[in-house]
């Protein structure tokens, strides 16, 4: 929500989402016990400025770009005509279409808070601080290097900027076992008037 407020988007547009990811069940045991495999945990996600960003290439306008000196990849509004080639090459569900700008939209990691020398807006407003910022390769030392974890797609395809501290619960990336029980919240598709 900080987010959202900081960066006046609308109802439709979330740079941030939250992915509920359940599996498993319960099944009957000796004597009328249940021993259950059940499992739920969230994964917070925006973009993240991979090494090699899916959306970076395929836009026909040259409309994405990746700063070298600090990784974040951004959209030039002004460059975009919303095609939506971005939308469908980034696997992790980021870039998505403003319906009121009719721009491709995503996460610019608030290059504008950073060149001030603050945090960007969610790792600020994190109420339980599970999000942090900084160099990748600080944080990997300081974290771990453990780049996904499901439903996230496996970190080989775009070498994605980010570290996950694993729950107990956590999948690998792919797994097939849970489900994303927050479909509706977390797609790129607008809701329709």
């Amino acid at each position: 929500m900080a987010c959202k407020d900081y960066k006046g988007l609308s109802e439709t547009v979330a740079f941030r989402k939250v992915y509920d990811y359940e599996g498993g069940g319960w099944t009957a045991g000796a004597g009328g016990a249940y021993i259950t495999d059940a499992y739920a945990y969230h994964v917070s996600l925006a973009c993240n400025h991979c090494a090699v960003p899916a959306c970076l290439g395929v836009c026909p306008q040259g409309a994405i770009s990746k700063d070298v000196s600090t990784g974040i990849v951004t959209i030039d509004e002004d460059k975009c005509i919303a095609t939506g080639t971005c939308v469908a090459a980034c696997p992790y569900n980021v870039p998505l279409i403003d319906p009121d700008k009719n721009k491709a939209v995503k996460c610019n990691f608030c290059a504008e808070r950073i060149a001030e020398g603050k945090a960007p807006i969610c790792v600020e407003a994190c109420p339980l601080r599970a999000l942090d910022y900084g160099d990748i390769d600080d944080l990997r030392a300081k974290y771990g290097d453990n780049a996904g974890i499901a439903p996230m797609p496996a970190p080989d395809q775009t070498t994605p900027s980010i570290v996950i501290k694993p729950c107990p619960a956590a999948k690998a990336p792919g797994d097939t076992t849970g489900v994303i029980m927050n479909v509706k919240e977390v797609t790129s598709v607008p809701a329709s008037a």
